[in-house]
């Protein structure tokens, strides 16, 4: 969301957060070849995410899930003509500047592959192309704004087919953005300090005499503290996140896409939930129009009627190994 009253900290930011506003009110769909990519576009999702393995299947694999290699991501943006989106570990600034030179249009800084840096996210604001980030609470969805992120999009639980966990971080962010709204100049100060804490882990981890808060995005100081809590003071001003937010983890049927759009998000991002359905040209076709129409009951069962084969399989959180939406600091 852009707000005009609000100064931007870089001069790139209007840019970024255009682009992704582009993006308002569409399903980006995941995707493994340009068959898949093909299938995309002609549904209407307004942007593909490249990437050699669905969620579900990097989840299954196991193992150490890194960035996907140039020439099949090449073979997406050569293939369509929407947007195309390409992941990175956290934290991998290499892998970024691999994806930027690829020329992708923007990176997923994503927990769906497996974390590169155990204490920072990537320095967003050092590199030209926008970034998506996931978010599971307000905290760590105004770090990745003060850090860059021209768009973040509500974790889930990627690659389960269960859409408990997306509901469940719309609801928490959108909870403490009320909680924000109700402080007053002195708590919004205790508020950025919290949010600017987890910064010091790594400072924190060493038993060694001396300090030093220097972090990728700079000194933790009045300053960073002023710019969160610039961030803060914007959220409660307008009653959400300042840049597009949309949801993603777990959403496998057009029913579940017109649940999180009626919660507020501003879009959707689908994962294994098209190409791990019985039918998923059909799928794609309906949960874009469950999409746009998400407040009309109507065409949101038209929707639902369109699925002849079954949605992808679900699984239940309390079961899993390995928590995705955990990854991320």
């Amino acid at each position: 969301m852009l707000n005009p009253s609000q100064p931007l900290r870089h001069s790139d930011d209007l840019l970024k957060r255009g682009f992704a506003s582009m993006l308002r009110g569409g399903v980006i769909m995941d995707v493994v070849t340009p068959e898949q990519a093909a299938v995309a576009e002609d549904s209407g999702a307004v942007s593909v995410m490249a990437l050699e393995r669905v969620p579900a299947d990097i989840r299954k694999a196991g193992g150490v899930a890194r960035t996907s290699h140039p020439s099949m991501i090449k073979g997406i943006i050569d293939c369509t003509s929407i947007p195309v989106m390409a992941k990175s570990r956290i934290g991998h600034e290499a892998e970024t500047q691999v994806l930027q030179a690829l020329g992708v249009d923007m990176v997923d800084e994503s927990e769906v592959l497996t974390p590169a840096d155990p204490y920072f996210h990537i320095n967003k604001n050092a590199h030209d192309i926008p970034f998506v980030c996931g978010a599971t609470g307000l905290g760590e969805a105004v770090r990745r704004i003060y850090e860059g992120a021209a768009m973040i999009r509500t974790k889930g639980e990627a690659g389960t087919g269960n859409v408990v966990a997306a509901v469940t971080h719309a609801r928490l962010i959108d909870q403490e953005i009320r909680q924000i709204q109700t402080l007053d100049d002195s708590g919004l100060d205790l508020a950025a300090e919290k949010i600017i804490d987890r910064y010091r882990v790594l400072a924190n981890s060493s038993d060694l005499p001396g300090e030093s808060l220097v972090t990728p995005f700079g000194t933790i100081d009045d300053e960073m503290h002023g710019q969160v809590k610039d961030i803060l003071n914007e959220v409660a001003e307008i009653g959400r996140l300042p840049v597009v937010t949309f949801c993603a983890g777990g959403i496998a049927t057009p029913a579940d896409a017109s649940l999180m759009m009626q919660m507020g998000v501003d879009g959707i991002f689908v994962g294994s939930g098209i190409f791990k359905s019985e039918d998923p040209k059909t799928m794609a076709d309906a949960i874009v129009l469950a999409t746009a129409h998400f407040d009309d009951p109507d065409k949101v069962a038209e929707a639902m009627s369109m699925m002849e084969g079954a949605p992808m399989p679900g699984d239940e959180l309390d079961k899993l190994e390995i928590r995705l939406d955990q990854r991320g600091w």
